[in-house]
């Protein structure tokens, strides 16, 4: 056996406390202890798996709850990782109403930040619908970037969110 190649990165195995199915994509729940830490976009024939735990079954229950009624607001124990910067721009997204967008510009100005920065935090940002970062788009009003690409599944899942908030 020889060695793995330099820089080849190892697929960390994810347990997934439940798999939800949604009309965009299966939604990959991860808790620890008492605080949901990962929500993941996986491809649309990921078998689903019932809720582990009673806190699995309640972010299920929201998620539903919010693809039923975009104006739904979440009430869940989050564990937020991340830089100071990008604490503060997941707060700001939070902000954002549904059905409103804001551009990476103009949440960089709130932050004294650049638009840049912005987007890599969006791209950081592991509980997506939950810190709504698909409300952040261009300064033009196109979509911009969403899961760190600018064009194919991701875009489309972006474009899905927006239609569904704007009803």
């Amino acid at each position: 056996m020889g060695k793995p190649k330099v820089g080849r990165k190892l697929e960390a195995v994810v347990e997934y406390q439940a798999k939800l199915a949604t009309p965009f994509a299966v939604l990959g729940i991860c808790i620890e202890e008492d605080w949901l830490t990962d929500i993941e976009y996986l491809p649309l024939d990921t078998p689903t798996l019932a809720p582990q735990t009673s806190l699995a079954r309640e972010v299920c229950d929201q998620l539903q709850a919010y693809l039923a009624e975009p104006d739904f607001i979440f009430d869940l124990s989050l564990h937020i990782g991340g830089t100071i910067h990008q604490k503060r721009v997941w707060r700001a997204i939070q902000d954002i109403p549904s059905g409103k967008t804001r551009s990476y510009a103009d949440i960089a100005t709130q932050l004294h930040s650049a638009p840049r920065a912005v987007g890599q935090a969006c791209g950081a940002n592991r509980l997506p619908i939950v810190i709504p970062c698909h409300r952040v788009i261009a300064k033009s009003g196109g979509l911009g970037g969403f899961m760190n690409a600018s064009d194919g599944i991701p875009l489309g899942i972006k474009r899905w969110l927006l239609h569904h908030e704007r009803g």
